[in-house]
């Protein structure tokens, strides 16, 4: 969760030259587990625009896993990145601060 309100500050930063603030989830699932050691890709994209909200919409892949049995520090590179999670939420661009 706190990923994709990384993701989401980035992406007010990049349309309006601010962060944003993280006013609610309209929804979150969790697809597959996630272990320490895993290395994960967070995607995200403005979906709508408002006056001073932004809709957005998340993604979070696993491309790299952890394979302890195999010792300490082994991991892989996965074949295909494979989606752990996903959020759709509304971020609030201070006012006087949008663009």
């Amino acid at each position: 969760m706190e990923y994709f309100g990384d993701v989401a500050t980035e992406l007010c930063i990049k349309h309006d030259g601010d962060e944003g603030l993280f006013a609610s989830y309209d929804m979150v699932e969790f697809k597959k587990p996630v272990f320490a050691g895993d290395f994960l890709e967070i995607r995200g994209r403005i979906t709508k625009v408002g006056n001073r909200s932004r809709k957005v919409e998340l993604e979070a892949y696993k491309v790299i896993q952890s394979e302890y049995d195999k010792g300490p520090s082994k991991a892989s590179v996965l074949p295909e990145p494979v989606l752990v999670a996903r959020a759709a939420g509304t971020v609030v661009v201070p006012k006087g601060r949008e663009s």
